[in-house]
């Protein structure tokens, strides 16, 4: 039958339509593209980060990521709700740009099902919330290895990126990133000196490394450092460096090695070993640390023969003493707020620090992720380790905010372009053999002059703040030790070190952008106002305290017996107080009401603009298109 209605040819065509463009965002939602689109936000909170889209693309082993959410619920709440589609939408990222290496399985566990079996032997147990256990977790797994985080909570948002893709680095790792650790101190404890003394314990945060990660102890002699073997090089006060160990840090550095760096200018944990003290004739490890070739060359300067001050940072140590040589460094010191190293830390306590001064020079960029205040300044490091109550008084301010947590980052250049440093032996053969064949061709080097690919440096400026007393409160119960950090020191040492072991990638990464955007401009209104009445408010509250107190009085004289006689001058008060009542609480009413007719007059403009922007857009565009085509008619 043939449809030559105009009106029902342009129905069915309609119809073909609506089908066809339905029929299309299906099918094409059942492929990558589908997932794929442009981010026009300011910060790209829709959009992985390149960390991420590394990590993904790295992957050479199925990672499964099982997504519990208590979806078939009326008690979930509705911040919990609307943070659950982002969350799906985040995993859904993942999955796309994975490109089948990454499963997700996305389990409801209700009550008596297999999935709430699979959340409990994954570790989920679910959160209470008005007698219900409702479930919203993420269990990450590739082979025997399961990393889990059981809640995601949404004032979390930010980090959620970083900890999924920090699992998914972790777990499809086969196994423990392996730390090597050069240091100067007995990290691991030691036998008993001399009969009848206590073995030596082990540091707590040695203890605490131990059980994350495989460490490797580097002796403080000169070695070949396999990046490809150690994840990380932690230098944990290397006092008495020579020449030829710095070089092989410098070549572990470029040949694609992380470095983290503690450095002292005074250690009392060394000085408590016997370095430098007069009554144990001088022995044991140098109180002091650092690096005096690779320093220079990475473009920095540490001066360790003094610690450095900050009275407005001082700590007591005792109940009458205050050392402005002990820092306690706040979260306001801190300047890069979306780093994942020190966004969760509340404060952390250095203990005769030393301090870092970026000269520049070296070719890197360099990231201050703690620091002091503008008043700090140096002092004798004697004086400071002996607590000398003088030193307050005699302090003098520099006026300069010292690094004392830094990250170095970028393409490294050799702190040896001479190479290997000879020792004396070596040195008189190499010249005498020159001299016998003075036209001897010039072999090619064969160390690294510079890095193939961006480094990355970490410098932390004391390392007493990872000293047993300092960063944790130490208990032996019945022979076992007890310890409880007190401080966020050894959480700034183990957010540094997993950032760096986790993935190349994850380095320097930052936290993401919130998604829930606050309505700034609602909320000046609302500081406004405040700041407008509040003076006002208080001005009346406490007058009104002050004429309940008379009025107490009164009422207290008439309870005792004693007739209660109001004077003409106090109900003048009484009643010029009521009054005041009655007008402050009309002012109040009014800014109010002031306030409500501002936020509404937003609203309807935010409104209109949502409404009418994209129609009249599109209407403008077709016109001037209209145009466009009238004159191009009219020219032929």
């Amino acid at each position: 039958m043939k449809i030559t209605h105009p009106v029902t040819r342009a129905a069915f065509g309609v119809a073909a339509l609506v089908i066809i463009a339905i029929s299309a965002n299906w099918l094409v939602s059942l492929t990558p593209l589908g997932n794929r689109g442009a981010d026009f936000t300011e910060k790209k909170i829709h959009t992985l980060s390149d960390g991420t889209r590394a990590i993904l693309g790295e992957l050479d082993t199925p990672v499964v990521i099982r997504y519990y959410a208590s979806r078939n619920t009326d008690y979930m709440p509705e911040d919990l709700k609307l943070h659950m589609r982002r969350v799906d939408d985040l995993i859904k990222e993942y999955g796309s740009l994975s490109k089948g290496k990454l499963r997700i399985e996305n389990l409801d566990p209700e009550p008596d099902t297999d999935a709430e079996d699979s959340a409990n032997l994954d570790g989920i147990n679910g959160q209470r919330m008005d007698d219900q256990n409702l479930f919203f977790g993420l269990a990450i797994s590739c082979l025997d290895k399961t990393s889990v985080i059981p809640f995601i909570d949404p004032r979390d948002e930010t980090m959620l990126e970083f900890h999924l893709s920090k699992a998914i680095a972790e777990v499809s790792t086969p196994v423990k990133p392996k730390i090597g650790i050069m240091s100067a101190l007995d990290l691991k404890g030691g036998p008993a000196m001399m009969q009848g003394q206590r073995p030596t314990q082990p540091w707590v945060i040695y203890q605490q490394l131990k059980q994350s990660f495989d460490l490797v102890d580097l002796s403080m002699e000169a070695a070949t450092i396999d990046p490809k073997e150690i994840k990380v090089l932690l230098l944990f006060h290397p006092a008495g460096i020579t020449p030829a160990v710095e070089f092989s840090i410098d070549q572990y550095l470029l040949n694609g090695g992380t470095v983290v760096a503690c450095l002292d200018a005074y250690s009392k944990a060394a000085e408590l070993s016997g370095g430098g003290n007069p009554m144990m004739g001088g022995q044991g490890t140098p109180p002091t640390s650092t690096l005096p070739t690779l320093l220079p060359a990475w473009g920095v300067s540490f001066d360790s023969s003094k610690v450095l001050g900050d009275p407005s940072l001082a700590t007591p140590i005792a109940r009458d003493q205050t050392s402005i040589a002990v820092l306690t460094l706040p979260k306001n010191l801190m300047p890069q707020q979306d780093n994942v190293v020190t966004k969760d830390l509340g404060s952390v306590t250095f203990y005769l620090p030393g301090a870092f001064t970026t000269t520049g020079g070296g070719g890197v960029s360099a990231n201050t992720l703690i620091k002091s205040t503008t008043g700090a300044g140096f002092v004798d490091s004697m004086r400071a380790s002996r607590f000398d109550p003088a030193l307050a008084t005699a302090f003098r301010s520099s006026g300069t905010a010292y690094d004392l947590v830094t990250h170095l980052k970028g393409t490294f250049k050799t702190a040896f372009p001479e190479g290997k440093p000879k020792a004396e032996g070596e040195a008189a053969d190499e010249k005498k053999d020159e001299a016998t064949d003075g036209k001897k061709d010039e072999a090619k080097p064969t160390w690294l002059q510079e890095a193939a690919s961006p480094g990355n440096v970490f410098l932390i400026a004391d390392v007493d703040a990872f000293y047993n007393g300092v960063a944790y409160n130490v208990q032996n119960f019945g022979g076992t030790q007890m310890a409880t950090p007190v401080n966020g020191n050894a959480s700034l040492l183990f957010n540094l070190l997993d950032q760096a072991v986790g993935s190349k990638h994850l380095i320097g990464s930052r936290s993401r952008s919130a998604i829930r955007r606050p309505f700034t401009v609602v909320q000046k209104l609302e500081a406004d106002f405040n700041k407008e009445v509040g003076s006002k408010i208080e001005e009346f509250q406490q007058k009104q305290k002050a004429a309940q107190q008379k009025l107490s009085e009164l009422q207290a004289k008439k309870s005792s017996g004693s007739e209660l006689y109001l004077s003409p001058e106090q109900e003048t008060e009484i009643s010029k107080l009521r009054k005041e009542q009655v007008e402050y609480s009309k002012l109040i009413r009014e800014q109010e009401k002031d306030l409500r007719r501002q936020k509404d007059k937003l609203a309807g403009k935010i409104t209109l603009i949502n409404v009418a922007a994209m129609p009249l857009i599109v209407i403008l565009f077709g016109l001037v298109l209209f145009i466009q085509r009238r004159r191009s008619t009219r020219a032929r």
